[in-house]
């Protein structure tokens, strides 16, 4: 909401979940998504990785057990993107929130996703799932490295596969 606060725009999911006020969890989630000092600012006023990690704020303060997320780097800039894929995973497993995060970017999907799993085109079928076995944290450094290079192959040839089974995967679009 243009006219709340980064604090306000927060709060207002409990209100609207009709649970009770937390001033203490709404703090302890700026500070989780780097908005110290911003709390008191319009959306106008922040970046677009600032407004998305209000957002994503604004969603766990409620303490979903599952999140859906799908797409939300499309709207920021590439290093903001870098960013986010890093801190995401952090900011979800301190709260404990199985995510469900969709993206057409197989390195994002790699450096966030424990698991990846490629859909057929509609009817969405599941086509591959892949385990991410590769440590925590991560980030854009691992990019050069073997083992992720070897799943950015299998996920590739999973969308491929996919392609060849009559049309281009969901993950693909």
């Amino acid at each position: 909401m243009p006219w709340r606060t980064v604090r306000g725009n927060i709060a207002l999911a409990l209100k609207l979940a009709r649970m009770p006020e937390d001033p203490p969890a709404v703090d302890r989630l700026i500070a989780l998504v780097g908005l110290s000092g911003f709390e008191d600012r319009r959306p106008a006023e922040l970046s677009g990785g600032m407004r998305q990690r209000a957002a994503i704020a604004r969603c766990l303060v409620t303490r979903p057990g599952l999140l859906l997320l799908d797409e939300p780097f499309g709207a920021v800039d590439e290093l903001t993107r870098r960013r986010l894929a890093e801190d995401l995973p952090r900011l979800w497993e301190a709260n404990g929130t199985t995510t469900i995060f969709v993206t057409h970017s197989v390195t994002e999907a790699i450096l966030i996703a424990d698991r990846v799993i490629v859909l057929s085109p509609r009817p969405a079928k599941v086509l591959a799932e892949i385990d991410v076995t590769l440590d925590r944290p991560r980030s854009g450094k691992m990019t050069g490295t073997e083992p992720f290079r070897d799943l950015i192959v299998e996920v590739s040839a999973a969308l491929v596969d996919g392609e060849a089974q009559g049309g281009v995967p969901i993950a693909a679009q």
